[in-house]
């Protein structure tokens, strides 16, 4: 009885795990625990302050942004800090067309975690901010986390391509930590499986 019960409940952990999802499971902020803004984010629940909002509009490492984003996290109801953050930058000037890659990315993710139930147009826009700057790990990471979350309901095997075809690019600038790529992956190999 216990030979059989191992596996079973081995297996039933495994789908808990997969029954989370890419965007609600990787909090690589916890490898920036280091940046003040990270802690203020984590500690706003869940909401985008003014502090919050000229952090991302003002010249800071790009990883750093997405990392104060992921810190800000996620909530069933919605958080609408993806509106806050456009209306943000249309009050200083930064209309749609202007808009430079980091405040593309940036509302992007905050478009996928407000309502990661629907991506589909975040990562339209995580797909144009990539192109504007197509050679950084961050950029392709978040955009691979996103297109994660859209395929999520697809095919699990091409959740696992989406971050997985970041990592073999090896031509990309490492622009960001080390350990936030591992706390990304040691959830998104838990779709390597699917692709067997």
């Amino acid at each position: 009885m216990k030979k059989l019960l191992i596996p079973l409940v081995l297996v039933f952990a495994f789908s808990i795990a997969k029954a989370d999802s890419p965007l609600t499971s990787t909090d690589f902020y916890l490898a920036y625990m280091d940046n003040e803004m990270v802690l203020a984010a984590q500690s706003a629940n869940g909401l985008i302050t003014d502090e919050i909002m000229e952090f991302l509009w003002k010249k800071n490492p790009v990883d750093e942004k997405m990392a104060v984003i992921n810190a800000l996290g996620w909530t069933f109801e919605g958080q609408s800090n993806y509106s806050k953050y456009r209306e943000y930058l249309d009050k200083h000037g930064m209309k749609k067309k202007q808009r430079k890659a980091e405040n593309l990315l940036a509302l992007a993710y905050l478009k996928a975690l407000d309502n990661y139930f629907e991506c589909t147009e975040a990562l339209a826009i995580a797909k144009q901010a990539l192109s504007m700057n197509p050679d950084s790990y961050t950029f392709n990471i978040i955009h691979g986390l996103i297109k994660a979350q859209v395929e999520f309901d697809y095919s699990w095997c091409n959740v696992y391509k989406a971050t997985d075809d970041v990592r073999k690019n090896t031509s990309l600038d490492q622009d960001m930590r080390g350990e936030a790529i591992t706390i990304i992956f040691e959830y998104m190999d838990l779709y390597a499986g699917d692709c067997e």
